[in-house]
């Protein structure tokens, strides 16, 4: 059995950016979009509402344009010690986004990571509709997908870590053993069992008993 379950955010907590604001630049709608994902993360508006309208703007973008801006995500300090630290300690870490997995997919191999769970852009001859295809991966998505993969590590959620930023990541962080809010909104950090400032994910280390 492993130890724990580290389940991460992704845009600015797993990342430092916002993705869909690097493709909302390619698309000409930056200022619209990053006005609307503030508004939700601060848990001013309706997740799933923001994102559709969010996505909308996106309409014409092409599969290439969608690999540039993946290919511009930069991943916050301390993560790849973060899930070496996880893995050699027989953990396991996952993450969870309301961003896409056309961006995500990737990264997400790269690093290593267990598992991952994201929105789906809706392509059409290799050009974003404007749509979500499937369900849309809001707060209570996330929340079931820290149950469900705890289950399926024969992990008790007791032992898991949610680290978020977002009104978003509310709902995982309620359900989790430990909650971690990172350089987070008013909302989260009052939540959280734990606050930090400093963007580095190997903090999350100290507090699995694993550094410092």
């Amino acid at each position: 059995m492993s130890r724990f379950l580290v389940m991460l955010d992704v845009d600015s907590t797993l990342i430092e950016e916002e993705a869909i604001e690097l493709l909302a630049e390619a698309a000409g709608s930056l200022e619209e979009v990053a006005s609307i994902t503030s508004s939700a993360m601060q848990g001013d508006v309706d997740f799933e509402e923001s994102l559709r309208t969010r996505v909308a703007t996106l309409a014409g973008l092409s599969e290439t344009e969608l690999f540039d801006a993946g290919s511009r995500l930069t991943v916050t300090k301390g993560v790849q010690e973060l899930i070496s630290g996880v893995h050699v300690a027989g953990g396991r870490i996952c993450v969870v986004s309301g961003g896409f997995h056309q961006l995500l997919d990737p990264l997400a191999a790269a690093l290593g990571l267990d598992r991952w769970r994201a929105n789906n852009l809706e392509l059409s001859a290799g050009v974003v509709t404007g749509a979500v295809a499937g369900r849309v991966i809001d707060a209570e998505a996330k929340a079931t997908a820290l149950r469900e993969w705890s289950q399926i590590y024969q992990i008790p959620l007791e032992h898991t870590v949610a680290v978020g930023d977002g009104a978003n990541d509310l709902a995982m962080m309620k359900v989790a053993g430990l909650s971690v809010a990172f350089d987070a909104k008013p909302s989260v950090r009052r939540a959280a069992d734990i606050v930090m400032d400093t963007r580095d994910l190997s903090q999350v280390l100290p507090l699995l008993g694993l550094r410092g």
